[in-house]
């Protein structure tokens, strides 16, 4: 089935990104959005949500259910993602001393990039001692304003970048922000500092995290975490090392030639 494609380039344009917004409209949980829920969450108008979920389903990236009205993520969105992870040449150097490290220091160890105001997982390796805590996966996304590891990307991106991401976080957190915006300004100070940050934003979980920055890429971050009765001092000795040691390792394998 042929499918029709607006005419003008502006028109073109526009259309995609209203349809890129509508696949992010889908988050862990969910199965079917109708195009008043889609509508609600873009903030399109319900027509356009209806044009693109309907070309979005007939390219195959939707799947329509016509008996309750609605879509689900269609199939190749998953292999899109597979083909992201298995190309990646940075998962492919980073995965097995992230995992060796998580083994040997029995500690959950994880690579993240930023998404918006959130982080997305690129890869976890859990071996802390509370696994049943949270089942971490390639693909979840941690809030940025409350983890070490959105902290440390906050401090390895450029000024612009970054005012513009506190900026969406200010109104996100207004209730919040003071303190906020506290912690996060002496987290920035810290990874400037010393090379790494942390963080306990879930209960006897200190995590640290480090920024990753190569050439002509985007900034990712390398984090250790660890559960138990360790406090931030404690574990802020035991994996500051380790964990600057594996980011030497990482950025001397992905360094291009000079």
């Amino acid at each position: 089935m042929e499918i029709a494609v607006p005419t003008s380039a502006a028109e073109r344009n526009r259309s995609l990104a209203r349809g890129i917004e509508l696949l992010r409209a889908f988050r862990p949980g969910d199965d079917l959005l109708g195009n008043g829920e889609l509508a609600e969450r873009t903030g399109l108008a319900r027509p356009t949500v209806s044009r693109l979920a309907q070309t979005l389903a007939d390219g195959g990236l939707l799947e329509r259910d016509r008996r309750r009205r609605a879509y689900r993520l269609a199939a190749p969105v998953l292999s899109l993602a597979h083909t992201m992870r298995t190309g990646s040449p940075l998962l492919a150097a980073a995965a097995p001393p992230m995992r060796a490290e998580a083994q040997r220091l029995k500690v959950n160890v994880g690579l993240a990039a930023a998404d918006r105001d959130e982080m997305v997982y690129l890869e976890s390796f859990r071996f802390g001692r509370r696994v049943e805590w949270r089942n971490v996966v390639a693909g979840q996304r941690v809030p940025m304003e409350l983890t070490s590891l959105g902290r440390a990307w906050l401090a390895a991106v450029p000024d612009g970048e970054r005012a513009a991401v506190l900026a969406r976080l200010r109104v996100k957190r207004r209730g919040r922000w003071g303190a906020l915006a506290h912690e996060i300004a002496h987290a920035i100070d810290a990874v400037r500092r010393d090379g790494w940050c942390w963080a306990s934003w879930q209960p006897q979980v200190v995590a640290l995290a480090t920024p990753i920055a190569l050439p002509d890429r985007p900034v990712v971050v390398l984090n250790m975490s660890t559960s138990g009765e360790l406090d931030a001092e404690h574990a802020a000795r035991r994996l500051s090392g380790p964990l600057l040691a594996l980011r030497a390792r990482l950025l001397a394998q992905l360094a291009p030639p000079s």
